[in-house]
């Protein structure tokens, strides 16, 4: 039987990379505890900061710089970052101990698990950087670029709210452009070249884009707003 796209959850590859040390270990052990999202039950910015503060939410955030940029840069907003792969938690968590961020939630494990308990029309922005591209046609539909993910993240973003998408692949590029193409909940905030191939002052760079850049890689930088219309053309 075909899997639906809008059901599949299995959106990301491995897991773990390389052996932790002790004391990454007792990072995911002490500081992890007081900063992940709760296990069940519905969030939103009161439960999690204490109040009705602006929500950022960021799918897949690597090692965490983005994300550690972005709340540095927004004191008075609340970062929920979701991540499957633990060393890049690892990563985060070092951000937020050395830069005494507060204002950051982690959930290492399946971001539409954390973004399906938020209220409709609850976020400001929803971020996501060089997600797994699933190069093979056979996997089109596992990627998070499909219609499913995306009424997700349409319903829970504010009217007006943003969503960002940065991607070093060109089919992955290629395949972003066809599909949110299709809809007419976002307008791709495009106007010329250079908004989405150079990256903008207020879009902080990831280790994981400063590789592909060595390596010689075309990066795309997509910005769309969310508006007020049927999901798809």
């Amino acid at each position: 039987m075909t899997e639906d796209p809008a059901t599949i959850r299995r959106l990301y590859g491995r897991s773990k990379g390389h052996k932790l040390r002790a004391s990454q270990q007792a990072l995911l052990d002490t500081l992890l505890p007081k900063i992940a999202l709760p296990e069940d039950g519905p969030l939103n910015a009161e439960t999690l900061f204490g109040d009705a503060r602006p929500l950022h939410f960021e799918i897949g955030f690597g090692s965490g710089e983005h994300l550690a940029g972005q709340a540095q840069a927004h004191p008075e907003a609340g970062f929920i970052g979701c991540e499957h792969f633990v060393n890049g938690v690892v990563g985060a968590l070092l951000h937020v101990r050395d830069k005494g961020l507060k204002n950051i939630r982690l959930h290492m494990g399946d971001a539409l698990d954390a973004l399906e308990r938020l209220p409709d029309a609850s976020l400001e922005r929803v971020y996501l950087l060089h997600p797994d591209p699933w190069r093979k046609a056979r996997h089109e539909k596992r990627r998070m670029v499909n219609h499913g993910p995306l009424d997700m993240i349409a319903a829970k973003l504010k009217p007006g709210g943003e969503f960002r998408l940065g991607t070093d692949h060109p089919v992955y590029c290629r395949w972003s452009m066809m599909v949110m193409g299709q809809r007419a909940d976002f307008d791709w905030l495009a106007e010329r070249p250079s908004d989405f191939l150079v990256r903008p002052d207020d879009w902080p760079e990831t280790r994981y884009e400063a590789k592909a850049r060595r390596k010689g890689h075309e990066v795309w930088y997509f910005r769309y707003r969310r508006v007020s219309s049927p999901a798809r053309r």
